[in-house]
């Protein structure tokens, strides 16, 4: 029997997200830039915007599992409109803060995240839907743009028909797309197009 196995794998950061559309991504990122501006911090207005839905760390040779794994869970799944609303804050155990766009109907995405906790034989975590617009932010910053942003309502919509897998080194790096998840019930999703199929 051989054992000489490799001690130290390097171990990559995935990340599964749901992405919005073109023009919500746009909004969101103007709000950012905003934020930036006020904070006089630039570095945080491009980072992509997304819905985070887990993220979890390993090598590499277990990616293949992971996504079929995950095609299994996408292929169960029905599309969804999510609504965004207002501005919040949130305090980390660390001391920071993050500033974040509501997820006005959270149900459809907390029941894809809990899909995908049992597909893993991972416990039930809680979990609120969220569109990041900064973090790691004192309680100075805070005190000083959220007057500012919880007295405007993001009021916007976008249809979730898929989710995306992203991976990058678990040292750091910037995340790179490794697939895109379709639901396998997207032609009963509620305003689509195949609803009025002949």
């Amino acid at each position: 029997m051989n054992t000489n196995y490799e001690i130290s794998e390097e171990l990559f950061d995935y990340l599964l997200v749901v992405n919005p559309d073109a023009l919500v991504s746009k909004d969101v990122t103007r709000i950012r830039q905003f934020v930036a501006a006020e904070l006089n911090d630039t570095g945080m207005s491009g980072a992509p915007v997304h819905v985070a839905l887990f993220r979890s760390a390993f090598p590499e040779r277990f990616q293949e599992d992971f996504v079929t794994m995950l095609e299994e869970v996408a292929r169960k799944q029905a599309g969804f409109a999510i609504y965004t609303s207002k501005m919040d804050a949130f305090r980390h155990a660390d001391g920071h803060n993050s500033v974040f766009i509501n997820v006005a109907n959270p149900k459809p995405l907390i029941e894809l995240h809990r899909n995908i906790l049992q597909a893993f034989e991972l416990k039930p975590q809680t979990f609120k839907p969220h569109i990041m617009l900064a973090r790691g932010l004192h309680d100075a910053e805070v005190n000083m743009v959220m007057p500012l942003l919880a007295q405007q309502i993001f009021v916007r919509s976008f249809n979730c028909h898929c989710f995306s897998l992203l991976k990058r080194p678990a040292a750091g790096g910037k995340y790179e797309r490794v697939k895109d998840f379709v639901f396998g019930d997207i032609e009963h999703m509620v305003g689509s197009l195949f609803n009025y199929a002949a």
